[in-house]
């Protein structure tokens, strides 16, 4: 995860953007926002704070177009004091992207950091947020004209008021991109945040202004070969093999095991270890080349393996047994604690344990 102190902020650009579909245009500052220890900490708070995951993605030209959103971001890193120009032209862009009826009109802020770091190194970065969404708040107000200290000093008497108002909730960004000046060849180093990704209208962060595609790392080749490995299990086998859903939860725990155990990924011992058998090793290696061909990815026999992906992908690889709507058996463990049967009454699981808790 990236490092940014509160005094990382150097510039801020604000604009409103609009809804380009029902023409609702877009403001451009004249300046850029004055900014003190305080709002630069609250600013920081904001912008940072959703960007938890070590997924990065790399910005790229479309249909052989110059990606807009590259260039900007090249210049100011060129000449910093190009921020307000640039912005404008960014903000010009988004308004572009904004073409389905769904988009809200938002708050476009266009940051320059310096001086964070990534991956331990010390660089500088461009952020770019929309705010979308507005809260109510209340204000509370106290009247000084009516407010009084009583005689013990230990309390006082006051009329007091209450406002409502709405505003952008700082715990709360909607949409986020940091585009840090690393790795500029490759299209530079990108992380994104996407809160409202839902629906047809949610692809022109991303798709239509960004322009981004997941970069090729550990992050990358973690998810990629388990979700692989994922679908195999759950989709491919059971139509070569009859399965049992303990099998294919004994299958999927192995894998998790594995990654978990291990810092580098090889796929020869990866098909050893959790494939084991031969058959099975060359079914998963034909399904793994038609996995890639049809996914456009490339998945290489060897790399290092990602924590967090690791993590993320384990909380979908659910090894449950869902037995009509009476029952789930959770597998986490050993496949011969579990048998399987069908008797006069119907079929059934029986499990095996030392203790009840």
């Amino acid at each position: 995860m990236p490092i940014f102190e509160p005094t990382a902020i150097a510039q801020v650009a604000l604009h409103r953007v609009g809804n380009k579909a029902t023409d609702e245009g877009y403001v451009l500052a004249n300046s850029l926002l004055e900014l003190d220890d305080a709002l630069q900490e609250v600013l920081t708070h904001y912008f940072i704070t959703p960007f938890k995951a070590d997924e990065y993605y790399n910005l790229y030209d479309l249909d052989g177009e110059p990606n807009e959103v590259f260039a900007c971001v090249q210049a100011i890193f060129d000449d910093s004091d190009s921020l307000l120009e640039r912005s404008r032209q960014l903000a010009e862009r988004l308004y572009e992207a904004s073409v389905h009826p769904n988009i809200k009109a938002g708050d476009f802020f266009v940051v320059y950091f310096s001086d964070c770091l990534l991956n331990g190194e010390k660089t500088d970065a461009v952020g770019l947020f929309k705010a979308e969404n507005r809260d109510h708040y209340l204000k509370v107000l106290r009247d000084e004209e009516h407010w009084s200290r009583e005689e013990d000093d230990k309390h006082a008497t006051a009329d007091f008021h209450v406002d409502i108002d709405k505003g952008i909730n700082i715990n709360k960004l909607d949409k986020g991109a940091i585009v840090f000046n690393s790795e500029k060849e490759k299209g530079y180093v990108v992380s994104v945040v996407d809160a409202t990704n839902r629906g047809s209208d949610a692809i022109y962060w991303k798709d239509n202004f960004l322009q981004i595609k997941q970069r090729q790392d550990e992050y990358y080749n973690t998810h990629q070969v388990m979700q692989a490995y994922k679908t195999f299990v759950t989709e491919e086998l059971p139509q070569e093999y009859e399965m049992s859903k303990a099998d294919q939860a004994d299958l999927l725990n192995r894998s998790v095991n594995f990654f978990k155990q291990n810092d580098n990924f090889d796929m020869g011992d990866f098909a050893r270890d959790v494939l084991a058998e031969p058959e099975v090793i060359d079914k998963f290696a034909q399904f793994k080349q038609h996995y890639e061909q049809e996914n456009d990815v490339e998945i290489p026999e060897q790399f290092d393996i990602s924590e967090s992906a690791v993590k993320k992908q384990a909380r979908v690889f659910k090894s449950v047994i869902k037995l009509d709507k009476n029952f789930h058996i959770y597998v986490h463990g050993n496949r011969q604690l579990i048998e399987q049967g069908e008797d006069e009454k119907g079929k059934y699981y029986k499990v095996y344990y030392k203790e009840e808790s």
